[in-house]
């Protein structure tokens, strides 16, 4: 920010800065915030978090694969149900569940576009976005971590929100030059908890990005870092198969619930396990088997 021109009629005031130039202090108000932020909101913003972010160009992409974050969904909190359904069950209000982990119906009021969606199991509109992107963080440091820590990041609730299928794959892997949630009124939570993920992870931000995020953050300056889970590391080697994973307890093709991979060699084998439709993060999904890729497999 620019700071205000200071009027020539008043000699006292350039005489005490010059003095304090001279001692090597700097006038109370023009150097930055304790602690390192940049001071527009204080301790605990998103502003102040802002400011203490690694600014960097973004590195190479190369390398990335989404397999590099680990089994989608992975059960890193060990409470016995897959990430997906822990956010839905959170995010979403009058939920009914079965088995104890799968959310098979409620109403959630969209963050991003602000509309209330109906979500039912097998007709879903719905999906669980990655706030900051996991093809962004790849480049932006992520690329130099153990699986384990990528699998923790990928599902960690303070970077995942249900939002609206359509919305969230608009944005695809944008940061914040290149996408925001339709509804504008989610703006300054929306860039907060990206700039909470950054700084929990130690992931950088491009000098574009963080202008972005500044403007956005220039209209609320309190706005507050948001909070989240701290998923624990998946027992058993840090990809996400550990014992706490969730999977198909039985039928055709399936490995039971042991935490192995889940394979169905085609629908028939998920129908007859019980377990069709098959969504994007489910035990046992595969782009083969959904085949008009709306993330929904064996939905006919």
């Amino acid at each position: 920010m620019d700071r205000p021109h200071r009027h020539r009629g008043a000699p006292a005031g350039v005489l005490l800065a010059a003095a304090l130039a001279l001692a090597g202090c700097t006038p109370a108000g023009d150097g930055p915030a304790p602690g390192g932020g940049t001071g527009a909101g204080g301790a605990g913003t998103a502003a102040a978090a802002l400011g203490e972010l690694a600014v960097a160009p973004a590195g190479s992409s190369s390398g990335y694969e989404r397999d590099e974050f680990g089994r989608s969904w992975a059960d890193t909190d060990g409470n016995g149900c897959g990430t997906r359904d822990d956010i839905l069950a959170r995010d979403l209000t009058g939920v009914d569940r079965e088995d104890g982990c799968t959310v098979v119906s409620g109403t959630l009021t969209d963050p991003y576009t602000g509309t209330r969606i109906r979500f039912e199991r097998g007709r879903s509109r719905i999906d669980i976005d990655h706030v900051v992107a996991l093809s962004d963080a790849w480049p932006k440091g992520a690329s130099e971590w153990d699986r384990s820590r990528r699998t923790r990041f990928a599902n960690d609730p303070l970077n995942l929100l249900a939002v609206e299928a359509r919305a969230n794959r608009t944005k695809g892997d944008g940061d914040a030059t290149e996408w925001l949630p339709p509804d504008e009124s989610f703006h300054c939570a929306y860039v907060a908890r990206q700039v909470a993920v950054k700084k929990k992870y130690e992931l950088e931000v491009t000098k574009a990005e963080k202008a972005a995020m500044e403007k956005v953050l220039a209209d609320c300056p309190g706005e507050r870092l948001p909070t989240g889970g701290k998923p624990q590391a998946p027992d058993g080697g840090g990809d996400g198969g550990g014992s706490g994973s969730t999977g198909s307890t039985g039928g055709s093709g399936s490995t039971g619930g042991s935490g192995g991979t889940v394979e169905y060699a085609n629908c028939d084998a998920v129908r007859e396990a019980g377990k069709a439709p098959l969504h994007r993060g489910d035990p046992g999904y595969t782009e083969r088997l959904d085949r008009d890729g709306d993330g929904v497999a064996c939905s006919g």
